[in-house]
């Protein structure tokens, strides 16, 4: 059974920073690329970022690029989303899920997600 398990929400100050951690049990994320989505409350849920199995390919929605930064490390089966500079408006439930290839155009299995609420 594939299980994602997201960590490291949490409420930090605008202008702080967060790590999160995507873990994966069940399944080698090495051979997926792996996506991170937010959903605020009352809006839809968009795609923050993304990457692909090697770390060569990296997606990011304009209204994070140049504060976030994704990356893994198949070695420990995880995936991770620096946020940075964080604002307000950053303040959702972030969820990581997984595809089976970059060109795929649905998304899997997902995590439960992980609370962050930046304050101002």
């Amino acid at each position: 059974q594939v299980q994602l398990v997201e960590s490291g929400g949490g409420l930090v100050q605008a202008g702080g920073s967060l790590r999160l951690s995507c873990a994966a049990s069940g399944r080698t994320l090495s051979n997926y690329a792996v996506g991170w989505f937010r959903q605020a409350p009352g809006k839809e849920r968009e795609l923050a970022a993304a990457i692909n199995w090697a770390g060569t390919n990296t997606y990011y929605a304009d209204s994070v690029k140049g504060r976030f930064i994704v990356s893994r490390n198949n070695a420990k089966n995880t995936v991770y989303l620096q946020l940075n500079s964080l604002k307000p408006e950053d303040t959702a439930v972030y969820y990581c899920a997984t595809k089976t290839n970059w060109y795929a155009k649905n998304y899997d299995y997902w995590g439960q997600g992980t609370q962050v609420t930046v304050s101002s």
